[in-house]
């Protein structure tokens, strides 16, 4: 529950200053501290607990901006609203790059003390969701596992949904491009919940053809169709009790949709094959990078099924718009593969940060992610510089995009000449599929880990695929 009161310390060497916010504050209800130098300010901070700390910039003993810096050494949480009469732009940058919450010029309103006093107590009660939210989602990740990474207003927002709806049984739909971190949400849900112990399944909708799609589903009877020699469960009985994350949602056909729509209505699922509807306990998370309202319209997704899912929204921005979040997200990965890729701790130099907020990331995190791996296994120093993610610079110019593009619907339009059937997709993604990993592992010298890396792949995956186009590695080094 959001606090209304505080506690407050005001510091400045003008006592008409220190009565006047003493009485405004208190009239509201909060404790206040009065000191009348920064040495006593900063020994109040020390022994004490206070939310919020208005602090004088010019006082004796020691200034506000001080204190302010030595309070970054301290176990204090105060968020800091330095006063000033004489405002400037350099004392007011020098204020928010030591991690003031504020900056209030002489003569100030009291609106302004008190909206500045609210806002930093809603400030605290959604650090404390989303410190709790955190702890939830370690317990439920392995050691240096995926978890959720960034301060942005917008995904503290995301954060802040979760922690609200985590303990509520209702459908959630995650929304936002590929490679936002939907999933992540989606186990974040799942390992606050009261159904952390029983299994979160994802399946992805978008990866399934759609005659197995309502197998993997729903389970199926022996002998309900070729190749049905056993009986399966299917996916929501097997999680019964726990979390199925459909993700791709929007790709998922109509009938489905239907059949989807009466487990969300009734709890009861029927196999294929099967007479007698049996009842589950599943929360469902779905997610997809479509606009549903626009398939509604086109008549591709069930309106009545979205309304059924969308019970609460959490809208992951891309992150492009999100860049503050770039330089936790880069610190991430690089602690977490650097001894993996490169035999050894490694740092990220501002100018290599720099250069990662610079990019656009069509790819959201996940080509971030992949960017640090890439840049892990290629660099040869003990920091990522800038020159280390020159390759961002290097991206595909359109009449290239194109080029490929053509020779992609051209070589479709062959086999479909070949009179291809049932293996078309299959075929094609054989023909890009071995030069690219030939090429790969040629640059790196047959070196599986470095190509696994380069590609963003799993190593054990890398290993299926050369077995089974019966690649031949470089010479210089077969792991």
């Amino acid at each position: 529950m959001e606090r209304t009161q505080a506690r407050i310390l005001v510091a400045d060497d003008e006592e008409s200053i220190r009565f006047v916010l003493r009485e405004a504050l208190e009239a509201k209800g909060h404790e206040v501290t009065e000191t009348a130098d920064g040495l006593a300010a900063l020994e109040a901070l020390e022994q004490s607990e206070f939310d919020i700390a208005f602090l004088d910039i010019r006082m004796p003993g020691a200034t506000g901006l001080e204190v302010l810096e030595r309070l970054q050494t301290t176990a204090s949480n105060a968020s800091v609203v330095i006063l000033t009469a004489q405002s400037t732009f350099e004392s007011a940058v020098e204020a928010m790059k030591l991690g003031a919450l504020d900056y209030l010029s002489k003569p100030f309103t009291l609106a302004e003390v008190h909206a500045l006093t609210n806002k930093t107590l809603r400030s605290h009660a959604l650090e404390l969701e989303v410190r709790a939210l955190r702890r939830e989602v370690s317990r439920s990740l392995a050691p240096g596992g995926e978890r959720l990474v960034g301060r942005s207003a917008p995904l503290l927002e995301a954060f802040k949904t979760v922690g609200k709806v985590a303990t509520r049984n209702v459908p959630v739909l995650v929304t936002g491009e590929s490679g936002t971190g939907k999933e992540l949400i989606a186990r974040a849900i799942h390992a606050a919940s009261a159904r952390s112990e029983g299994s979160f399944t994802p399946v992805n909708a978008a990866a399934i053809p759609r005659e197995l799609l309502e197998s993997e589903l729903f389970g199926h009877e022996r002998g309900a169709f070729t190749g049905a020699t056993d009986s399966r469960p299917g996916r929501f009985r097997e999680t019964s009790g726990g979390t199925l994350f459909l993700d791709e949602i929007g790709d998922m056909s109509l009938d489905l949709q239907a059949k989807l729509l009466r487990v969300l209505q009734d709890g009861e699922v029927t196999s294929v094959g099967g007479r007698r509807p049996e009842t589950v306990d599943v929360r469902i998370v779905a997610a997809t990078n479509r606009d549903l309202d626009i398939a509604v319209r086109e008549g591709s997704f069930r309106e009545d099924l979205l309304y059924r899912l969308r019970v609460v929204p959490v809208v992951l921005p891309p992150l492009r718009e999100r860049l503050e979040d770039i330089r936790a997200l880069a610190e991430h990965f690089v602690a977490r593969y650097a001894i993996e890729l490169a035999g050894g701790h490694r740092g990220i130099a501002e100018s290599g940060i720099e250069r990662l907020e610079s990019h656009n990331w069509p790819g959201n995190v996940r080509e971030l992610e992949n960017a640090i791996r890439r840049a892990l296994v290629l660099s040869s120093g003990g920091v990522l510089t800038s020159d280390d993610f020159d390759f961002l610079s290097a991206g595909t110019s359109s009449n290239e995009a194109g080029d490929l593009a053509e020779l992609v619907e051209r070589e479709t339009r062959s086999l479909l000449a070949d009179d291809a059937t049932g293996h078309l997709y299959r075929d094609l993604i054989e023909k890009v599929e071995r030069p690219l990993l030939e090429a790969v592992l040629e640059h790196t010298g047959g070196n599986q880990i470095r190509a696994a890396a380069l590609l963003g792949i799993n190593r054990n995956t890398l290993r299926k695929k050369i077995s089974e186009f019966d690649l031949t590695l470089p010479r210089r080094a077969r792991h």
